[in-house]
């Protein structure tokens, strides 16, 4: 965290895939393109994992 209190984007990242399980660099791309939005964020990132489930099955 910064010294003003708000997350790096580094920190983002990890948050991001740890909570969805996308990849950081799926994360990375997706901060990238969406911004900060956290819900916007998670929808996308849970339409990834069910489209990389959809493919392994």
């Amino acid at each position: 965290m910064t010294s003003d209190g708000k997350q790096s984007l580094g920190e983002h990242v990890r948050q991001l895939a740890d909570h969805t399980g996308i990849s950081e660099a799926q994360a990375l791309e997706l901060i990238m393109l969406l911004g900060f939005d956290w819900a916007s964020l998670v929808r996308k990132a849970k339409l990834i994992q069910a489209s990389k489930r959809s493919l392994i099955r």
